[in-house]
């Protein structure tokens, strides 16, 4: 029955010690596996819950044979893990997602290739790598956004330009990497949709979310029937799937997409691994993102995700430990867990900073208007801006 399957009491490896790897942990641990990360920093969220921490640096060909030695399988929690070290580890063991895949999402310009491989429409471009490129620009992209081809996330490594001139001066700020020039579009909304594809070919989908940004980085996502138009839905679960297949991924990818205001879609980027727009699966959903992430890695059955409840998720930055200065103080947790429907997340920063991800907020309900009013005496309680 298992068919090759890597059942529980296997163990499970994660390259990355962030967030993403903690809950991925928790929901291997869960299902009766061990855990082994490999990232350098000693208090990294992941290795703190963690069976085996391997604290060394991506690279390090040692610590690359010990965590394959442990593990049974491997995956990676963000996409900046050195793709050649996940092209090392599969050579003894599977790996999910796999290095291509994760080399692709890794550069904005190979990301956009992929997008119109899939024929997936995306926004007007330009790879912007020389000087001469860079006088070559079609007018008819600005206003646009700069964004570095890599090491881009949360409105890092980009710039909004409206002439020639600022489009070089960005350049120039930027180091003249490598970068992808956008044409900015009119924007009704963003949504993202997450899949999970087996290593058989077998794909599920989590639900559409609507998601607020602020500042470049995700605030608010909305999960509920009727949060976009059906037609909508339609088209974003088709695109991610036909992304995903296009690189024979296995894995969770999220694809992020912009609805324009005449009703179309465009796609924006995807992310290879569980994203934030998809933690209010934890609590709202039969299955979780991290529960598909353990799944598709130990070749495991996948069942298409039912969402029970209706749900907001609050993405909790460490900016909530300073509304009252510069003295970090903690939020009033007592007074967020005394209304109904609230699910807490932490994951275990020891210190908070402006910007840095500390947590975020679930909160789920019979019905929307509940769950609406909730959050929203929630963000006013933590100081989050009303939405």
């Amino acid at each position: 029955m298992s068919g090759g399957a890597i059942l529980p009491g296997a163990t499970l490896g994660v390259m990355g010690g962030g967030q993403l790897g903690r809950m991925f942990v928790h929901a291997a641990q869960r299902m009766g596996y061990f855990t082994a990360v490999l990232d350098p920093d000693e208090a990294s969220p992941a290795g703190l819950v963690s069976h085996t921490h391997i604290k060394a640096a991506y690279l390090d060909g040692a610590a690359i044979k010990q965590l394959a030695d442990a593990s049974a399988a491997i995956t990676t929690e963000f996409e900046n893990v050195p793709a050649q070290a996940l092209a090392k580890l599969a050579q003894s063991r599977p790996v999910a997602p796999g290095a291509d895949a994760v080399a692709i999402a890794q550069d904005r310009a190979k990301e956009k290739a992929h997008f119109t491989r899939c024929g997936v429409a995306c926004a007007p471009n330009a790879l912007i790598e020389s000087a001469e490129q860079l006088q070559a620009v079609d007018g008819n992209l600005l206003p646009g956004i700069l964004k570095t081809s890599r090491l881009g996330y949360d409105g890092k490594g980009q710039a909004r330009v409206s002439t020639r001139q600022e489009l070089s001066a960005a350049w120039d700020e930027l180091n003249r990497v490598p970068c992808v020039f956008e044409k900015m579009l009119a924007l009704d909304y963003e949504c993202s949709v997450i899949v999970a594809r087996g290593r058989d070919g077998q794909m599920v989908n989590l639900p559409v979310q609507r998601n607020l940004h602020r500042a470049g980085i995700l605030a608010v996502t909305e999960v509920h029937e009727g949060n976009v138009p059906s037609s909508v839905a339609y088209d974003a679960v088709g695109a991610a799937r036909t992304i995903a297949e296009g690189m024979q991924y296995v894995g969770v990818l999220c694809v992020e997409f912009f609805v324009l205001k005449d009703g179309s879609l465009v796609v924006n980027e995807m992310a290879p691994r569980p994203h934030n727009s998809g933690h209010y699966s934890m609590d709202a959903c039969d299955v979780s993102q991290f529960e598909l992430q353990v799944r598709t890695l130990a070749g495991l059955p996948l069942v298409q995700p039912r969402q029970h409840s209706p749900s907001i998720m609050l993405n909790l930055l460490g900016d909530l430990w300073f509304l009252r200065g510069e003295v970090e103080s903690t939020p009033r947790w007592d007074d967020i867990l005394a209304l109904s429907g609230m699910h807490l997340h932490l994951y275990g920063k020891a210190q908070a900073r402006r910007d840095r991800k500390m947590g975020h907020l679930n909160i789920t309900g019979a019905d929307m208007q509940h769950v609406r009013r909730a959050a929203l005496q929630a963000a006013g309680i933590l100081g989050i801006e009303p939405f």
